[in-house]
């Protein structure tokens, strides 16, 4: 079959082409990915796409009319990024069809993201996609990549163990916490900042693991009561954070703001108190949520998603068989639907 000119592509970014630092500057908030969103809908030969925004990677999936509209897009990326064309080619990475979609599947499944295994990215690509179907961004192409996207995501989970015992951000997090305390958690004091998916996740693997003092911090009350509230924990504001980082042993911050929420000032106001007992944060957050310098405080001991991931990576060796048949199921699967992909992109040229 004569290749077609229509080209279903991959342009993203991610942990494996990007550090912290520039996960940070690309990130998008609401604003800035609706206003990627309306930029990818005026750009010429756009047919189709689909916008993954998570903390650790931007990706656009979509099927381009020719080669040339692939160069409009990467403007348009680093229009609303702030990256200038050589930042965009070094962080950007570009994929075609056959090797588009094993990536999408990867994804999808875990495979590709910081804590291999971890389930939450399955969601945000499912959140990702019914955005996209709403707002009529997509179409045949994208729409049955992403359906047996799913269904082979839903295969990995079934039929292997590479995510067995409930791998996530949170739970890699807790059991840091476990390694510093000896695996006794029940006397330590326990903040968590921020009550959205992550910190619940959070406050409820603290639980699991026997944690007896916890403490919910939110912008909204409310919401600090019901993540409190599933630990039999402590609610508190965000303008309460001087006072009762002073008391913790481990913080765990994982909030949407779009800057620090715990400053260097802060630490070193709260280890003024705390007579060199040593205070834990652990951030959870993109763009971070504490400010790196902290790092620098003694008796401080500053992690972020770079370090929980190296934790995690030792834990993967025990996985690494479950992996290698993940990517062998992924890679059949890749193969049977290119040729329907094919089909498709070929209808789009009226072939």
């Amino acid at each position: 079959m004569e290749t077609p000119t229509s080209v279903f592509f991959l342009l993203g970014a991610s942990h494996h082409t990007a550090p912290l630092s520039v996960r940070e500057k690309i990130a998008l908030d609401d604003a800035r990915s609706a206003a990627l969103a309306a930029r990818l809908q005026q750009t010429p030969g756009l047919r189709e796409f689909t916008l993954i925004n998570t903390c650790n990677r931007v990706e656009l999936y979509g099927v381009a009319a020719d080669q040339s509209a692939l160069g409009r897009l990467r403007a348009a990326v680093g229009e609303i990024t702030g990256c200038d064309t050589q930042e965009v080619d070094q962080v950007f990475s570009l994929r075609h069809n056959h090797e588009a979609i094993t990536h999408l599947f990867s994804v999808a499944s875990g495979l590709d993201s910081q804590i291999v295994g971890e389930t939450e990215i399955l969601g945000q690509v499912k959140a990702a996609y019914d955005t996209a179907l709403a707002r009529k961004w997509t179409g045949p192409v994208l729409n049955r990549v992403f359906q047996k996207t799913f269904q082979a995501a839903k295969h990995i989970r079934t039929h292997t163990a590479i995510g067995e015992g409930q791998i996530s951000i949170a739970t890699v997090a807790v059991d840091l916490a476990g390694r510093i305390f000896g695996g006794d958690l029940a006397p330590v004091k326990i903040l968590v900042v921020g009550a959205g998916d992550i910190g619940l996740k959070t406050v409820i693997a603290f639980q699991g693991r026997g944690a007896k003092s916890i403490t919910v911090a939110s912008r909204t009350l409310s919401k600090a009561e019901e993540a409190a509230a599933q630990s039999g924990g402590w609610p508190a504001t965000m303008a309460e954070l001087p006072e009762i980082i002073a008391d913790a042993d481990i913080v765990a911050s994982s909030t949407s703001a779009p800057g620090a929420v715990i400053t260097h000032d802060m630490v070193v106001a709260a280890m003024k108190r705390r007579r060199s007992r040593p205070l834990f944060l652990i951030d959870l957050a993109l763009p971070r949520d504490i400010e790196p310098t902290t790092a620098k405080i003694s008796d401080v001991y500053l992690y972020n998603l770079d370090d929980l991931a190296k934790i995690a990576e030792g834990n993967l060796a025990r996985r690494r068989a479950e992996l290698t048949k993940c990517r062998t199921i992924l890679s059949e699967r890749t193969t049977a639907l290119w040729p329907q992909v094919q089909h498709s992109l070929n209808s789009h040229n009226g072939t």
